[in-house]
């Protein structure tokens, strides 16, 4: 239950941060629509009439569709712009989810967007070692990820922002060794300290920097399906943070989600390797194919290693994690991602109603004991 490597930024910098996504859903047919990380839907025909109104432009602002009039069957569906990718819903029993899953999106983006100097994570990181007080949101996610370090053995570490910062994966900056070098004695996960009661992070080293990207987005999922369980009418959700994707309820003819994983051998295309059929829960996929620069004849990947400072070296082009939480799975997806496909595998199994999906660079795939018994996975 945690997560290696960090990543993930908020915005569209080009920095380390944002895993990639390689799966879609569809509602109706199993054939499905591409959800990326950085594409929400890669065009397929069932899903397309459902969000393309949501995918018009690139801003902050809340696209929407509502459902026919007295058709319970036809969910509403909206979009927005946060955590650098496209955010999409499909809600069914409740139009006006929408506008609150948006406005709760726009809420955790303030409070987690690393490159923002007004939020949470940027105050703690510039505050020289001082207490800051932070929204109770925050904290708590904060010290969530920490029980995730803790499990980790070092593969998972918050403080990995000391490093993560100097890269620039749209530039094509690669740090030098000895600017590397000295940012791996600021990361160490052990100086941060929360108080949930009071709300308040301190970092223990001044030059230490928190980067949550690596289970942000799960624990932003999983709590907008409290969301609609507590503040609206929903009967039944489909949440996509470009990528991370969380179900909520039932829908209306009781059928599967259906979720094509995405070839990670075919960058840029649309192309699925299969579909799985899940009944709940959360599936998110990691993957090297998408944030990439070449420099000096190496080509350099988004995902770094917190031991070294450097891309992980893995066997494992993507794997996808099937999970009851999209936090776990968020988290669990990276570990297993630097784990590789054998010692993923048995990790993937030691954790409860988890199930992992690998497929390597030569095309072939290697899965966890209980991947075809939770998800019905088709080729």
């Amino acid at each position: 239950m945690f997560k290696p490597l960090h990543l993930v930024n908020s915005k569209p910098t080009g920095r380390p941060g944002n895993k990639t996504a390689g799966t879609r859903t569809c509602f109706n047919a199993p054939t499905a629509p591409v959800l990326t990380r950085r594409q929400a839907v890669c065009a397929t025909a069932s899903i397309a009439t459902l969000v393309a109104a949501g995918l018009a432009g690139c801003s902050k602002s809340t696209n929407q569709t509502s459902a026919s009039q007295g058709d319970s069957s036809k969910p509403a569906t909206g979009s927005t712009f946060a955590f650098d990718t496209y955010c999409t819903f499909t809600v069914w029993g409740d139009d006006t989810a929408l506008s609150q899953l948006s406005a709760a999106c726009a809420h955790y983006d303030e409070l987690f967007d690393l490159y923002s100097p007004s939020s949470d994570i940027a105050r703690i990181n510039t505050a020289q070692g001082a207490a800051t007080a932070v929204d109770p949101d925050t904290a708590q996610l904060i010290a969530l990820a920490l029980d995730y370090c803790a499990q980790a053995d070092g593969l998972f570490d918050i403080t990995i922002g000391a490093v993560s910062t100097l890269w620039d994966f749209e530039r094509g900056v690669r740090p030098d060794d000895a600017a590397i070098a000295d940012a791996l004695q600021h990361v160490d996960w052990h100086g941060v300290e929360v108080d949930e009661e009071s709300s308040t992070v301190r970092l223990t080293d001044p030059q230490a920097k928190l980067d949550l990207g690596g289970i942000a987005k799960g624990y932003i999922a999983d709590r907008l399906c409290e969301l609609l369980a507590n503040k609206t009418k929903a009967t039944a959700a489909v949440i996509s943070l470009g990528g991370n994707i969380a179900f909520f309820g039932t829908k209306p003819d009781a059928s599967t989600w259906n979720t094509g994983i995405r070839d990670p051998n075919d960058p840029g295309g649309s192309t699925v390797v299969g579909t799985a059929h899940v009944s709940g829960g959360s599936l998110v996929t990691s993957g090297l194919y998408e944030r990439t620069f070449e420099l000096d004849g190496t080509t350099y990947w988004h995902i770094l290693d917190p031991r070294t400072g450097m891309p992980v070296q893995t066997d494992t082009a993507s794997v996808t994690v099937a999970c009851p939480t999209s936090t776990t799975a968020d988290a669990l997806s990276t570990t297993l991602f630097v784990a590789g496909s054998k010692n993923g595998g048995a990790l993937a199994d030691t954790h409860q109603d988890t199930a992992a999906y690998f497929i390597k660079p030569d095309g072939s795939h290697a899965e966890s004991s209980r991947w075809q018994e939770l998800t019905s996975f088709e080729s």
